[in-house]
């Protein structure tokens, strides 16, 4: 039985899991290969033949991560001939900061509960694919198709080296993917984000004759004017699906100015654009350019630039996403005593990757209810031992349902 097979394995999951969070895998800085390789000996000692795809460090540079190595474990069901269901967790995460009342790195056990940075999101699914996969060869049943296990470490700066790249160079023959998620819900779509950077250029001068000069930050206030206009106008749009609300956007990183005494001769700043499923990035991005440019200050000598950082565009619900939450939703009546729903959420994840390719995706894995919950990218972050368990199980109970003949 399946749920028999998770229980053999449970002390051996928990030690995996606190394994891979006791190795650092920052992003920024975003030197990830350690960690995969570690890893793979990890699942190897598990009886899996690992794959470790490595990516160009120029590719990897210009996304502005140090190393990149991308791991794939297969496996293959009957004749081999049903549906593939790629299983995506990223490695990478954000660094701990301040505050913690532990170690971020000691994977310590409290409470029924482990702490660590990742513990959440999500090193967590890294040990729920890996164990519902094993689990899977208890089953009773007669399976056909296969298992893709895509161990990725760029979610943090978009996927573009991690799913992106495996999905680009033919690594993979998903018919469905799931990614790393939360337990009492399933995600079928989220937000998009744009970054954009703007620099707005003038002419330094001595603060006591600033009109000997042309003042950036001068021309730069109306601009940001602009934008918090755009905030409060934007929430008058609102998303159809569930869970994700309206569009958003921050200014959340502004520099410049040489000195006190002198006249600003260049302001830049960054601003996050989400998006909601409707709406295109391309478009989006077309759509703010022409209102910073239209807020710019004719002011003689100001030079106004905008350069996109990222683009992550949304998940958006794809036909036979509805056979994916048919095949969860079952097993977590069963385990959690719940009825989970399909929803949406306003973040942005690596699974938009798999949608973009013509894959049917949704979310699912372990935590909690919330991020804020989990404490993800946040102090103490951590993650129930009960919702990786229950998370385990099911995630190997939709499998063998939708690899049954």
């Amino acid at each position: 039985m399946i749920r028999d097979a998770v229980a053999a394995n449970w002390e051996r999951e928990v030690a995996f899991l606190k394994a891979l969070i006791q190795i650092p895998s920052d992003n920024p800085p975003g030197n990830c290969s350690p960690h995969a390789e570690a890893t793979a000996i990890a699942l190897e000692k598990l009886g899996f033949t690992v794959e470790q795809h490595p990516v160009p460090e120029p590719f990897v540079r210009q996304h502005g991560m140090k190393s990149v190595t991308n791991l794939i474990v297969r496996k293959t069901f009957g004749t081999g001939e049903g549906p593939v269901i790629a299983l995506n967790a990223h490695g990478d995460v954000v660094p701990p900061g301040n505050g913690w009342t532990t170690d971020p790195y000691g994977a310590e056990e409290r409470n029924g509960a482990v702490y660590g940075r990742g513990a959440a999101v999500s090193k967590s699914d890294f040990a729920t694919y890996a164990f519902a996969l094993l689990a899977l060869d208890r089953s009773f049943k007669r399976l056909n198709g296969g298992v893709e296990l895509h161990l990725t470490y760029d979610e943090e700066t978009g996927g573009f080296v991690g799913p992106q790249w495996l999905l680009a160079h033919g690594l993979s023959k998903a018919t469905y993917a799931i990614s790393a998620g939360f337990s009492y819900a399933i995600t079928t779509a989220h937000n998009g984000a744009l970054h954009l950077e703007v620099v707005v250029r003038g002419r330094q001068a001595h603060a006591a004759m600033p009109s000997s000069g042309v003042d950036a930050l001068e021309a730069a206030t109306p601009i940001l004017a602009a934008i918090y206009a755009e905030r409060r106008r934007l929430l008058e749009r609102v998303s159809t699906e569930r869970g994700i609300g309206s569009p958003q956007i921050t200014v959340g990183l502004i520099s410049g100015g040489i000195n006190t005494n002198v006249v600003p001769d260049r302001i830049a700043f960054r601003i996050d654009r989400r998006l909601i499923p409707e709406e295109q990035g391309e478009a989006v991005e077309a759509e703010l350019i022409q209102l910073i440019e239209a807020a710019t200050p004719d002011m003689e000598g100001v030079e106004v630039e905008c350069r996109r950082i990222m683009l992550a565009e949304p998940l958006r619900p794809l036909p036979g996403v509805e056979r994916l939450v048919q095949a969860v939703q079952g097993p977590a009546r069963t385990v959690l005593g719940l009825e989970i729903e399909a929803t949406g959420v306003p973040l942005y994840t690596d699974a938009r990757h798999y949608s973009a390719a013509g894959i049917p995706t949704i979310l699912y894995g372990a935590g909690p209810r919330s991020i804020l919950e989990a404490r993800a990218h946040s102090t103490d972050e951590h993650l129930q031992l009960s919702d990786l368990r229950a998370a385990t199980e099911i995630v190997a109970l939709a499998l063998e349902d939708l690899l049954s003949a």
